[in-house]
C-alpha cells in the first residue's frame, strides 16, 4: 500500500521520531543491560541477589510513576522542553552510574535515567499519533514498538559483552556518546506543541500512586524471603491496596488530576491494557531469569548468556514493523491472535524444560516467545488508539506505558523473588544449581498460566470488538 502524495511523511517527522526512539531505546537496553552483571555486582558491592535486583526494579518502578505524569505534561508544555529534561536526566545518571563506588549511588545513577526514560517512551508514540497520518499508523508504532521490544532483549548481550571483554561501568560509558549526538538531533527537529489542560496537576494523587506502585513491588519482592510467614508481603499488599482505593478517589475528583482513567471505561481498551502490560511482564520476567538460569545452570558466562536472547530479539525486533503493516492491511487482531498462540506455545515449552533445557534451546524458545509478543504487542496499542476518541489519545499513550513498564517491574520483583525463595535456603555449588532448576521451573510455570489467561482475554475482546462492528 503506496502512501498518497498528502501522506508523505516529511523528513523532519522521521528525524524527530529517530531522536525520540534512540533515546527510548537507550533507557530500555540499559534497564535490561544490567541483568547478566548481577551475579558479579552482588559480589563486588557485598548485596544479595535479591537486594541487587532493586537496581532493574526500581528503575522500572520509577520510569513507571515517571509515565503516570506524562499524559499531563504533554498537554501542558512543548515536546522539546520534555526531550531536553529527558535528555539531562539521562546524561546525569549515567554519570553517577558510571562513577558509583557502592550500590546506593548505582542504584541512584539508576533512578535518575529512569526519570529520563519515563518521559522519552511516551513522548516518542505522542510524536507518531499526533504526525502520522491515521493510515500509516500501525507501520510506524510497529517501528517504535520494535525499539522498545528490541531493547530489553539486546540488553543483556550488551552488557554481557561489555561486563566480561571491560568492566559493567563500560556499560554507561559507550552509550553516551550516542546521547549526545541524540539530544542535538532532537533539539533541531523536534517542534510538536502542546494540546493544553485545563485541570492543575494533582501532586497529591502523585504520591498515592507512588505508595501504590511501590507498595505492589515490595510485596513481591518480600516473597522470596518470607519464609512461610505472611506478613512481609501481606502488609505492603494492604498498604497498596489502600492506597490505590485513595488515588483513584482523589484523582478522580476535584479541578486536579494526575492522569486520565477515562479510557479504561471502554471494556475493549482495557482488555487490551491487560494483554499489553502482561506480554511486557513475561518478556521483561524472562529477559531477566533466563541469563541468572543460564550462568548458574549450565555454567555459562554473562556474554554467552545474554547471547542466549540476541536472536531472538533481532527476530522479534524484525517482526515488529510487519505486524504493525498487517494491522493497516488486515486489521488488529489477525495478527494479535496469531502472536498469542504462538507466545502461549513458547511459554509452555518453557514451563516444561527443567529436565531436557540447554542453551540452544532456550535460545530457540526465546525467539518464538518473541515472534508471538511482537505480533501483538504494538497491534494492541494501535486498536485502542483506534478505538478512543482523540481527545483521550495522550491519556491513552500515558497509560499504556505506564502499565508496560510497572508490569516489568512486577515481573522482575516476582521472578527473582521465585529464585530466591530457593537459593536462600541452599547452600554450596550443587546446592545452589538445583535451587536455581526449581525456581526458574516456578517462574516459567506462572509465566505459562499468565499466557494462558491473556490469550483467552485477547479472544473475548476480538469477539467484542466484532458484536461492536468495530474493525478487527
Amino acid at each position: 500500500m503506496s502512501a498518497t502524495p498528502a501522506e508523505k511523511i516529511p523528513l523532519k517527522t522521521n528525524l524527530a521520531i529517530l531522536a525520540a526512539a534512540f533515546l527510548s531505546f537507550s533507557g530500555v537496553l540499559l534497564e535490561t543491560s544490567m541483568n547478566v552483571t548481577f551475579p558479579e555486582l552482588a559480589k563486588e558491592l557485598n548485596v544479595s541477589l535479591d537486594t541487587i535486583q532493586w537496581i532493574t526494579t526500581g528503575y522500572l518502578l520509577v520510569v513507571t510513576i515517571t509515565m503516570s505524569t506524562t499524559a499531563f505534561l504533554l498537554k501542558r508544555y512543548p515536546v522539546k522542553r520534555i526531550f531536553a529534561i529527558s535528555s539531562l536526566l539521562f546524561v546525569i545518571g549515567d554519570l553517577l552510574s558510571v562513577l558509583a563506588p557502592n550500590f546506593p549511588v548505582l542504584l541512584a545513577g539508576r533512578l535518575i535515567q529512569a526519570g529520563s526514560t519515563g518521559l522519552a517512551m511516551p513522548m516518542m508514540y505522542q510524536v507518531i499519533f499526533a504526525l502520522i497520518p491515521k493510515r500509516r499508523i500501525g507501520t510506524y508504532v510497529g517501528i517504535a514498538s520494535m525499539v522498545v521490544s528490541l531493547a530489553p532483549a539486546l540488553g543483556p548481550t550488551y552488557g554481557g559483552a561489555l561486563s566480561s571483554l571491560l568492566s559493567w561501568r563500560y556499560i554507561f560509558i559507550v552509550i553516551l556518546p550516542f546521547i549526545l549526538l541524540t539530544f542535538w538531533l532532537g533539539s533541531k527537529t523536534l517542534d510538536l506543541q502542546p494540546q493544553g489542560v485545563q485541570k492543575h496537576f494533582d501532586f497529591v494523587a502523585l504520591g498515592w500512586l507512588a505508595i501504590t506502585l511501590f507498595s505492589f513491588v515490595w510485596a513481591t519482592n518480600q516473597l522470596g524471603s518470607a519464609h512461610g510467614t505472611i506478613l512481609p508481603w501481606l502488609i505492603p499488599l494492604l498498604i497498596g491496596l489502600c492506597s490505590l482505593t485513595l488515588f483513584v478517589w482523589t484523582n478522580n475528583h476535584g479541578n486536579t488530576q494526575v492522569l486520565s482513567l477515562h479510557p479504561l471505561k471502554n471494556s475493549s481498551i482495557s482488555l487490551n491494557a491487560i494483554v499489553y502490560m502482561m506480554l511486557m511482564f513475561v518478556n521483561i520476567g524472562i529477559s531477566f531469569v533466563i541469563p541468572i538460569y543460564s550462568e548458574v545452570v549450565f555454567h555459562v558466562t554473562p556474554l554467552a548468556a545474554g547471547l542466549i536472547l540476541l536472536p531472538g530479539s533481532i527476530i522479534g525486533g524484525a517482526i515488529s514493523p510487519v505486524a504493525g503493516f498487517a494491522y493497516d492491511r488486515y486489521g488488529a487482531f489477525k495478527p494479535i491472535l496469531s502472536g498469542m498462540i504462538l507466545f502461549t506455545i513458547a511459554t509452555f515449552c518453557f514451563s516444561i524444560s527443567s529436565k531436557w533445557a540447554t542453551p540452544m534451546a532456550f535460545m530457540l524458545l526465546f525467539s518464538l516467545l518473541r515472534i508471538g509478543m511482537n505480533m501483538a504487542f504494538a497491534n494492541l496499542l494501535s486498536n485502542s488508539q483506534a478505538i478512543a476518541p482523540v481527545r483521550q489519545s495522550a491519556d491513552v499513550n500515558s497509560l499504556f506505558n505506564m502499565l508496560q513498564q510497572y508490569a516489568g517491574s512486577l515481573g522482575t520483583s516476582l521472578l527473582a523473588s521465585g529464585l530466591a525463595f530457593y537459593q536462600n535456603q541452599a547452600h554450596g555449588a550443587n546446592a545452589q544449581m538445583a535451587a536455581t532448576i526449581q525456581g526458574g521451573h516456578l517462574d516459567y510455570t506462572l509465566l505459562f498460566v499468565i499466557a494462558v489467561i491473556i490469550t483467552i482475554l485477547a479472544f473475548t475482546n476480538w469477539r467484542l470488538q466484532r458484536k461492536q462492528g468495530k474493525r478487527g
